[in-house]
């Protein structure tokens, strides 16, 4: 899967249109074939005001290709109006068909650690798929319906699991440390220690929206450990 982005900036889509076609261009000298009926087109307006506004339909080789409002791409769930209510939403529904599977499973009386298994296995990782990516930044609805699945399979399983907020905030330290210990990743720089060598320094940032991203949190995280430690 491939993912052209291109900067519409001052209603000037020249630059956008450009990425476009460097890509259709790319795929004819490489003899591939770009299969239009499968390539989407999202648009996100990153504006504070939200002026109504129409753009010119995109072609391809002559060929119209599809907007839409929501596209997955690499197992999250992208919407024009930047918010996750759509992975969410999609998430629940998919866990909640595991929960079946999960409850026939306590019919038949297996184990509470084969149970867990499951769990891991079937919905946690469903639940914690790229979380460090979306969950931060998602509505306390959607917070509160994902939990609720959690809730319903430990009603199920008879035993405690770990709420989403305390995998998440472990999922983002875990991956920080990992940035942090690979000094070849592009975003190794973004974790700096501090003089003290006992903290690392928190950068600034404007809008809540990237105030709750990852790379913010794991810094918090990671602080909140060290702080700890």
């Amino acid at each position: 899967m491939t993912l052209v982005v291109g900067l519409i900036s001052d209603n000037d889509e020249k630059a956008y249109r450009e990425e476009v076609a460097g890509l259709a261009l790319w795929c004819q000298d490489n003899s591939l074939l770009l299969n239009i009926k499968k390539t989407k087109e999202l648009i996100m307006d990153f504006r504070r005001a939200h002026h109504p506004r129409t753009y010119t339909p995109l072609r391809i080789n002559g060929d119209p290709v599809d907007r839409v409002n929501c596209f997955k791409y690499l197992g999250v769930h992208i919407s024009e109006d930047m918010t996750w209510a759509s992975h969410a939403s999609a998430l629940v529904s998919k866990v909640r068909q595991r929960l079946y599977h999960l409850r026939q499973l306590r019919k038949f009386r297996v184990s509470l650690r084969i149970l867990q298994c499951f769990y891991a296995a079937a919905v946690e990782s469903i639940l914690s798929g790229n979380i460090t990516i979306w969950f931060g930044n998602c509505s306390a609805k959607d917070k509160k319906a994902l939990q609720r699945v959690v809730r319903s399979a430990e009603r199920t399983m008879g035993t405690s699991l770990a709420p989403l907020q305390e995998l998440y905030i472990r999922r983002c330290n875990s991956r920080a440390n990992n940035i942090m210990r690979d000094p070849f990743h592009p975003c190794n720089g973004l974790f700096q220690l501090l003089r003290s060598g006992k903290r690392l320094r928190c950068h600034a940032v404007r809008t809540d929206r990237l105030r709750r991203s990852f790379f913010p949190e794991g810094i918090r995280t990671v602080n909140a450990y060290l702080t700890r430690d």
